[in-house]
C-alpha cells in the first residue's frame, strides 16, 4: 500500500507540475517588439576609423590628413640661428608623409632672414635654413629629387617693419609645394 500511495504523490505532483506549467502560458501568440528594420545593404558605420581627408586641397595647399585643416608651411627661426624649433617637428613629419604618398609633387624652400647682418651673411643663413628642413625631410624618407632649396636672405621680407617684432617674422623658412 506504502508504494501505492507513493506513485500516486509522484503522479499528483507531476500533472499539478504540468498543469501550472500550463496555467502561465496564453493561446495567442504574443506579437514580437517592434524594432526599425535596417536596409538589408546598409554598410556599418565607421566608429572605429577616423575619416580621412585628401592630402591638398583644391587650391593644391597641403592639408592634414586627420582634420583637413590647412598645415603650416612657414617655420620661424631664433635670431642667427637655423636649427628647427621642437614645436615644428610634428608638422614637417606630416608634409614627410605627404610628400612621401605623392611622388609626383614637389616642394621649393625659401630661406629668409631679417634686414640686419650683411647681405652675403643673410644668403648664407637663408641657404642654412632651408637646408635645415631639407635634411630634416630627406631624413624622413622624402627622395632629394622632390626638393629645391633657394635663399633670399633679406631680400623678400614677410614684414616690412623695422622692429623686433618685424624681425622675429622675417626670420623663417617658407615651403612651397608644386
Amino acid at each position: 500500500m506504502f508504494k501505492e500511495r507513493l506513485t500516486s504523490l509522484i503522479a499528483l505532483t507531476l500533472v499539478s507540475f504540468v498543469l501550472a506549467g500550463c496555467a502561465g502560458q496564453d493561446t495567442e501568440p504574443q506579437p514580437l517588439p517592434e524594432t526599425p528594420e535596417e536596409p538589408r545593404d546598409a554598410t556599418p558605420p565607421a566608429t572605429a576609423q577616423p575619416e580621412e581627408f585628401a592630402d591638398f586641397d583644391d587650391m593644391g595647399r597641403p592639408v592634414d590628413p586627420r582634420t583637413g585643416r590647412l598645415l603650416d608651411r612657414t617655420f620661424y627661426f631664433d635670431l642667427d640661428r637655423s636649427n628647427i624649433r621642437p614645436a615644428d617637428l610634428a608638422v614637417l613629419e606630416m608634409h614627410a608623409q605627404i610628400l612621401n604618398r605623392n611622388a609626383g609633387k614637389s616642394v621649393v624652400i625659401e630661406g629668409h632672414c631679417d634686414e640686419r647682418g650683411t647681405r652675403e651673411y643673410n644668403l648664407a643663413l637663408g641657404e642654412r635654413r632651408s637646408d635645415a628642413i631639407r635634411r630634416f625631410l630627406t631624413s624622413a624618407g622624402v627622395s632629394s629629387r622632390q626638393i629645391e632649396t633657394v635663399s633670399y636672405g633679406e631680400e623678400r621680407p614677410e614684414d616690412p617693419g623695422h622692429d623686433e617684432a618685424a624681425w622675429q617674422r622675417n626670420r623663417r623658412a617658407v615651403l612651397i609645394y608644386r
